[in-house]
């Protein structure tokens, strides 16, 4: 479950990842450490994501956050790159990793299947398309939950 700030946090952080040209990709707040840990990743929109993005990032982050007051306790801020093992969500992504595999994760068991394996071909807005040992499949959006890299591969 999300940390109640998180929607106000990344409402902060993706003005602030845009006129670095970076995107945000997500936000976990880890309250079960001491002291809590906020990490943010980021993703360079031209180049891969390197270590001068997020200290860039880190440094407007922490301004950020410190002027608006919104983390009133210590805490450690962390701005991270997702790096290759990940969710895939931009149609950048989808693009991107074209023939790559995947895994796709379902809510409702379509055909009896929850978890989907093959090679990537596409996204459009109705479904996402994987090739299956030569056999095009197309999986419904509205039913899926995650589509990853497969590094088992």
């Amino acid at each position: 479950m999300n940390h109640p700030l998180i929607p106000e946090i990344l409402d902060l952080a993706t003005p602030v990842a845009s006129t670095l040209g970076l995107e945000v990709v997500g936000a976990v707040f880890q309250t079960n450490q001491k002291p809590p840990v906020l990490r943010v990743d980021i993703r360079n929109l031209q180049q891969d994501t390197g270590l001068d993005d997020c200290e860039r990032m880190s440094r407007a982050m922490s301004a950020t956050l410190d002027s608006n007051e919104i983390l009133s306790d210590a805490y450690v801020l962390e701005i991270s790159s997702p790096g290759i093992s990940r969710q895939l969500t931009s149609d950048r992504e989808f693009i991107a990793f074209k023939g790559f595999a995947v895994i796709v994760s379902t809510k409702a068991a379509a055909e009896s299947i929850k978890e989907w394996r093959g090679q990537l071909l596409r996204r459009d807005e109705t479904a996402v398309y994987l090739n299956q040992k030569g056999k095009s499949i197309a999986i419904s959006r509205q039913d899926i939950t995650r589509v990853e890299l497969d590094e088992s591969r």
